[in-house]
C-alpha cells in the first residue's frame, strides 16, 4: 500500500492521561517481555469504559533512550482527565512530525502503518531524520489510525 507522507508542525502541546510501560522494539518483536499488547488490554478494561463519545484515544511513544535499538515509554491514553493510582500524565510535544495513516481492522492496521513508518525511514533516500522525541498514534475511529513521527 502506497503511503502519502505529510510533514506538519504541531505548536500546541496536548496533555493526556493513561497507563505507561517501558519497553524496546527488541522485546516487542521477540515476544520476550513484550508489554504493549497488555498495556492496551489494561487500558480498554480499566479506562475505556469511563470515556465519553467525544474522548480521544492515543498511543504515545516517548522518553527514548536512543534510537530504534533503545528503550522507550509507551502510553495508552486519552485526552479526558482520568483519576486512578495507575494513571500518569504525558504531553504530546510541539515540533515537526511526519503524518502516516491507515484504515481497517485493528490492531492489524496500526501494525501495518508502523511497518510503513519503518520502511520509510529505512530507505537510503529518506529526506527526513527521526528525532526520537515523541511519536504518537491517534485513533480517529475504531478502524482508522493516524501515526505522527517526530522529525528534526
Amino acid at each position: 500500500m502506497d503511503q502519502q507522507v505529510t510533514k506538519i508542525n504541531i505548536d500546541n502541546p496536548t496533555t493526556l492521561f493513561g497507563l505507561k510501560v517501558r519497553t524496546s522494539n527488541m522485546k516487542e518483536m521477540s515476544g520476550e517481555g513484550a508489554k504493549i499488547a497488555g498495556l492496551w488490554q489494561q487500558f480498554y478494561t480499566d479506562i475505556a469504559p469511563n470515556l465519553t463519545p467525544s474522548s480521544q484515544v492515543y498511543g504515545v511513544y516517548t522518553h527514548y533512550e536512543s534510537d530504534v535499538t533503545g528503550e522507550f515509554d509507551v502510553f495508552a491514553c486519552t485526552d479526558m482527565q482520568v483519576t486512578s493510582s495507575e494513571v500518569e500524565k504525558t504531553t504530546l510535544s510541539t515540533g515537526n512530525y511526519l503524518h502516516f495513516s491507515g484504515k481497517g481492522a485493528m490492531p492489524q492496521t496500526v501494525i501495518d502503518v508502523w511497518g510503513q513508518v519503518w520502511q520509510y525511514f529505512s530507505n537510503e533516500q529518506c529526506p527526513h531524520i527521526r528525532a526520537y522525541k515523541t511519536d504518537y498514534e491517534f485513533y480517529k475511529s475504531s478502524e482508522e489510525v493516524e501515526v505522527f513521527i517526530s522529525v528534526e
